[in-house]
């Protein structure tokens, strides 16, 4: 069933940012069937065929440009936004030695892991509402976890998502000064059946594979479980807490 998201109060303005993905097609098909929604817009990097009345705007996280023209945009729908979510992200073939280090591969990963959700929080933040619950959110990961870490390997993801972390908790602090009821956070999917994740998913056990609608209930249920204690840190599927 898909989470109310009672806890933001009515008349919700949203925003999926990479929502030709997987996870992000179904956060925003999810939110789109929320009854609280009054506005959905979906961004990409490429056109979406949307069978909805929701509208799409066209962002590339390499392209800061595109990220200023979209926001600018956003406030063209609707003066304040009530949730963001970044659902965007990129894993290379993950090296499983130090020996496959490789400079594109790490600059790629940070350029769409870190830097993209960088130059989204630079122009979306001042767009999320005032004096009520507001959202800011990015995809991270569990392996992003520097506590967490006990295989290595994965080198450019983990550094990236890393990265992505200490972002969230940094913006956090700003926000929570000029926004007092807006929350920033991380959200880990879990394992998710993506176009992303595939190559990875034949040693998954049984019961921990999510379909992509699956895992955007659990996380929406995360996001409407929240308080503005809960700002500035990395959160699983399950509302559990992710250790830096």
């Amino acid at each position: 069933m898909t989470p109310e998201l009672a806890s933001f109060g009515s008349g919700l303005n949203v925003v999926v940012i990479g929502a030709s993905g997987g996870i992000g097609s179904a956060l925003a098909d999810e939110l789109d069937a929320c009854s609280v929604v009054s506005n959905i817009v979906r961004l990409s990097r490429s056109p979406l065929a949307i069978h909805s009345d929701s509208a799409w705007l066209h962002i590339d996280l390499e392209d800061e440009q595109t990220i200023a023209r979209a926001a600018s945009e956003l406030t063209q729908i609707a003066d304040m936004w009530h949730l963001v979510i970044a659902a965007t992200g990129i894993l290379h073939k993950p090296e499983k030695t130090w020996r496959e280090l490789s400079v594109p591969a790490m600059e790629t990963a940070f350029r769409i892991n870190a830097i993209g959700p960088a130059m989204v929080a630079k122009h979306f933040l001042p767009l999320l509402a005032t004096k009520r619950k507001s959202v800011f959110a990015a995809l991270s990961a569990r392996v992003g976890s520097i506590a967490d870490n006990q295989l290595g390997g994965w080198h450019a993801y983990r550094l990236s998502k890393a990265a992505l972390n200490m972002l969230i908790k940094t913006l956090s602090i700003e926000l929570s000064r000029r926004n007092p009821e807006a929350l920033c956070v991380g959200l880990h999917p879990g394992t998710v059946d993506t176009a992303l994740s595939k190559p990875f998913l034949s040693g998954v056990p049984v019961g921990q594979l999510f379909s992509p609608k699956q895992s955007a209930r659990k996380l929406l249920a995360v996001l409407d479980q929240l308080t503005v204690a809960g700002t500035g840190h990395v959160y699983a599927w399950d509302g559990s807490r992710i250790p830096f």
